[in-house]
């Protein structure tokens, strides 16, 4: 018998989602001055109210105010009449030093020492579902509000849209996991409020469903594209109107859509957000590790499908445990339990290793604070940084950059290794 399997997203106007890039823009400008900072920090929003508190250990100076508008004005909030945005907001800022207790334990004489910035338990996941190895429900639950994004903001089209929105995706597998075909769909988006409500709604509804969704499939690869048989549910704002949203709507906090940055609720979360935290926190960089490894096992052949779990003490470098479940779908003649001790070998898990693998000390973060932290193509870009070294360089525009790696926790480049590694 089939079953069904739901994952939701949402927009970079969320309350939530502001928050996350709000603290990760802030992280981003400390690591562009001063690579070792060391920062922890969380962000609420509310009716015409930023509040940014949390823990910092560096040599830069950031202002609060400027990241803080900037990052608001970036995704949309722009008027007034949303009673939140970017020119008339309050922002208070409540960061502080970070505890000695804390940085003890991550500093340390050699830098290879580096001990796990806290304790907790990380989980990574890939499956063959997609070209990204993401699952499909997340990846079109993200594609839903990355091209209602883009619409909003070419200005064309759906003129009435707003920054926040919600999308979620079911699709039904068969009996033993293989996708069989979308069964329901829910769009909410925030909207301007033109013309009376049933008339909205219905006019909504029909733009979703002719421009919108179009668009999506369009995006979507060839294989996921076959899953919308046109006999699906869909639902577009369906508690009616949708004009008070954002964080007037809502409060937003940082951290509170780790199932939305991750893989939709497929696999399993360890409980520790990303968005704010730098890189010598393992919530985050042994998360992206551990996405790394599940997912150049499964590119490699090992298996169809692997969630990988990484667990630390504090202030100690090696994890205390690696686990492995590949539900059945080893495509060689070892065990889970054989398959953990190999990635034992072949990657260095320690924290010290980890951010030197994907060159995290670079202001790379806020980009990943909305659509998902996993699946997205690894790319180079030029950073402007105020700092110098043997890194950083003087560009065309005669500015002080240095040539960064976004997303490096999505690469390939373990296939080999792992091929080796398994005899395959």
């Amino acid at each position: 018998m089939s079953y069904l399997f739901t994952s939701e997203s949402v927009s970079e106007g969320h309350p939530d989602k502001v928050c996350d890039q709000i603290s990760d823009a802030l992280l981003d400008s400390f690591l562009s001055q001063d690579p070792e900072s060391k920062v922890a920090c969380e962000t609420l929003v509310t009716t015409g109210l930023v509040v940014c508190a949390g823990e910092v250990k560096t040599t830069g100076y950031v202002s609060v105010d400027e990241i803080v508008r900037g990052v608001i004005s970036r995704i949309g909030y722009t008027k007034s009449e949303y009673q939140f945005d970017a020119k008339s907001c309050g922002v208070l800022s409540a960061i502080h030093s970070q505890s000695p207790d804390i940085n003890q334990g991550v500093v340390r004489e050699t830098a290879e020492a580096q001990g796990a910035g806290d304790q907790g338990i990380m989980f990574g996941y890939a499956c063959s579902e997609m070209d990204n190895f993401m699952p499909i429900t997340i990846e079109v639950s993200h594609i839903i509000l990355q091209e209602l994004a883009a619409i909003r903001r070419e200005g064309k089209q759906m003129t009435y849209l707003r920054p926040d929105a919600k999308s979620q995706v079911t699709l039904q597998y068969s009996d033993n996991g293989i996708p069989e075909r979308i069964d329901t769909i829910v769009v909410s988006t925030q909207h301007d409020d033109f013309d009376e409500e049933t008339k909205m709604l219905a006019r909504i509804r029909q733009d979703v469903q002719a421009i919108l969704l179009p668009r999506v499939i369009a995006a979507c690869p060839a294989k996921v594209q076959e899953l919308f048989t046109g006999d699906y549910q869909l639902y577009v704002n369906p508690t009616g109107k949708f004009v008070i949203g954002g964080p007037h709507g809502d409060s937003g906090v940082t951290g509170r859509k780790i199932i939305v940055d991750t893989y939709g609720g497929h696999g399993a979360h360890g409980g520790g957000a990303f968005s704010g935290k730098d890189p010598s926190k393992v919530d985050r960089s042994a998360a992206y590790a551990a996405r790394h490894i599940a997912k150049n096992l499964v590119a490699a052949g090992v298996c169809e499908k692997i969630l990988v779990q990484i667990g630390y003490a504090i202030g100690v470098a090696k994890p205390v445990g690696i686990f492995v479940n590949t539900y059945g779908s080893t495509k060689i003649n070892a065990t889970d339990a054989e398959i953990a001790k190999k990635i034992e070998k072949i990657f260095d898990l320690s924290p010290y290793a980890i951010v030197k693998r994907f060159d995290l000390k670079n202001p790379i973060y806020e980009i990943t604070a909305s659509y998902g932290h996993f699946g997205r193509d690894a790319f180079e870009k030029e950073v402007e940084v105020s700092y110098q070294d043997k890194t950083t360089y003087t560009n065309k525009e005669g500015k002080n950059v240095k040539l960064v790696t976004f997303f490096g926790w999505e690469k390939l480049d373990y296939v080999d290794k792992v091929k080796a590694a398994f005899g395959l």
